[in-house]
């Protein structure tokens, strides 16, 4: 029986990928990746109409968006191993329909705290969909020119779904409640569900070992303690606060037993051996920073666009169209660049473009810069696409095949950890270089008037709308001056840390080499693509 159920496998794993069948499956996998990035990036224009209506406080209105991408990474490595024990297929399915009932229990919240859970429970669908996604693409696609070229064209649909969110989102609020954006997701996985069941191939691991629940318990409490710390103090709260110093100690200690634990393990969740490779735990550092500096970007640029600048939602989707068109542009074109250029100096020269554009956009200040906007979007998307290409693909070309699954789940550990932190930490900034400019006292303004405004941009115009006169309107521009200046300071923090991924990525392999051939310098250009911007 065994025998016979293993033979079966084998050739439902062969039929998946020959003939034109593996295009079918990937077509099918994209859409379960734009289910995931339309979520991801569809919340940002809608964060001043949930501010406006749920009054959450400046750490609720932080944990609303980051605990999606924070839950997700924390269970990526859980349900990753899961999907080798029981079916990847099957974990995929029901992370769409968990997916759709958190939709809808978003779309209904009353309060932030209900909402906060049902971005929670979007998370826990969006780990179950994520690495299963990427461990049947990795699958159907053996040859590593051609799951180049298949990664790249699902790379391009992530970006095309980065876009589609903020103008999805911006349509339904110019028509309808903030509740609305979340709903999206419910047809896409009513299609979803019924078409990845008949089509999807079913694909299992070697089943070796038990997988580690309480390992992965560990590192999802460690790493909410850790950044749960980092917002604290980007918040103002006090260094020797303990609400501050406990959960960074206990995050910091939790991480370190999970690592610890994977070591004595025989089977671990996480082969750490993998990390002694140079080029592994390089990629892995580069997918960290490069979405570090993205999506907490993009949140800030979603607020300046809005209550800067006041633009409606509908015109700030359409305003970072440029920067997710390009990042398309960089997906398709990536495997022509990392067969000519080779991985070090791709990942490199898109880092220094990043970089180069955040410098670029510390230009902008109260008025509307469209030509200086288009430019640095421009740039930013394509430089951090090249990036997250080159560095994506050397990350699982480097792992050996028979860990595929585990490397699955690293890389969108790593994915996902670098959004979440990056709202995180750059949120943290902006907070702290905000508030002192409305804090420290502003001519006409009551004290009490002045430390409530401190607090975000949206609180500031509330205020400064009670106050009225002459003191609500000094308020609000102060308050708007303050907001210019901490996206000057993140634009620059980001740069930092944006060159610093260009210095870690001189330790990729200076070319790409395929099995079965010898590595060349320049190449003739061949289509092999891969990467993700899910903002």
């Amino acid at each position: 029986m065994s025998g016979t159920t293993t033979a079966a496998v084998e050739l439902r794993r062969r039929a998946a990928g020959a003939g034109a069948n593996r295009w079918v499956v990937l077509v099918v996998l994209c859409v379960s990746l734009l289910l995931v990035a339309v979520d991801a990036t569809v919340l940002h224009v809608a964060v001043p109409a949930v501010t406006e209506d749920l009054r959450p406080g400046a750490i609720e209105l932080l944990w609303i968006v980051d605990i999606y991408p924070l839950v997700c990474a924390s269970l990526l490595i859980l349900f990753g191993t899961l999907g080798d024990r029981v079916g990847r297929r099957r974990i995929l399915l029901l992370g769409y329909a968990l997916f759709g009932v958190a939709s809808a229990l978003a779309a209904l919240a009353d309060s932030a705290q209900v909402l906060i859970m049902a971005r929670a429970l979007l998370g826990v669908g969006g780990a179950m969909i994520m690495p299963a996604t990427l461990s049947i693409l990795r699958q159907v696609f053996p040859d590593r020119r051609e799951r180049a070229l298949a990664i790249g064209i699902w790379s391009a649909v992530a970006a095309v779904g980065a876009a589609v969110g903020p103008l999805l989102g911006g349509f339904l609020l110019e028509h309808f409640w903030w509740g609305s954006v979340f709903l999206v997701n419910i047809p896409l996985m009513l299609v979803s569900l019924p078409v990845g069941r008949l089509l999807l191939p079913e694909s299992k691991g070697d089943g070796r070992g038990p997988w580690d629940v309480v390992g992965a318990l560990m590192a999802a409490a460690g790493l909410f303690g850790v950044v749960l710390g980092v917002k604290r103090l980007g918040g103002g709260e006090p260094v020797a606060s303990l609400f501050t110093v406990v959960p960074l100690v206990l995050g910091a200690a939790l991480l370190v037993g999970f690592v610890r634990r994977q070591r004595r393990r025989t089977h671990p969740l996480v082969d750490l051996e993998m990390f002694r490779r140079p080029a592994f735990s390089t990629s892995v550092g580069c997918i960290v920073l490069a979405m570090l500096a993205l999506v907490g970007l993009e949140l800030i640029a979603a607020q300046y666009l809005q209550l800067v600048l006041g633009l409606s939602p509908l015109e700030t989707g359409l305003r970072l169209l440029p920067l997710t068109f390009a990042a398309m542009a960089a997906g398709l074109a990536g495997a022509r660049m990392l067969r000519r250029f080779g991985p070090r100096r791709m990942v490199c020269a898109g880092f220094c473009l990043t970089a180069f554009a955040v410098v670029l956009l510390t230009a902008l200040g109260r008025s509307d810069n469209c030509a200086l906007m288009l430019s640095g979007f421009v740039l930013l998307g394509f430089g951090l696409e090249t990036t997250l290409f080159g560095a994506y693909e050397s990350m699982l070309s480097e792992a050996p095949q028979e860990q595929a699954g585990g490397a699955a789940a690293i890389g969108e550990t790593s994915y996902q950890l670098g959004a979440g932190i990056g709202i995180a930490l750059l949120g943290s900034v902006m907070n702290a270089a905000y508030g002192p400019g409305v804090t420290g006292g502003v001519p006409g303004v009551p004290s009490s008037a002045s430390s409530a405004a401190g607090h975000s941009l949206g609180e500031a115009y509330e205020v400064a709308a009670q106050l009225g006169g002459a003191a609500g309107v000094a308020l609000r521009r102060a308050a708007g001056d303050a907001f210019v200046h901490g996206l000057h300071v993140t634009l620059v923090v980001s740069a930092g840390l944006l060159l610093l991924g260009a210095v870690m990525a001189l330790r990729l392999p200076r070319v790409m080499q395929c099995e079965g051939e010898e590595a060349v310098s320049v190449p003739a250009p061949r289509d092999a693509v891969e990467s993700r911007v899910s903002v």
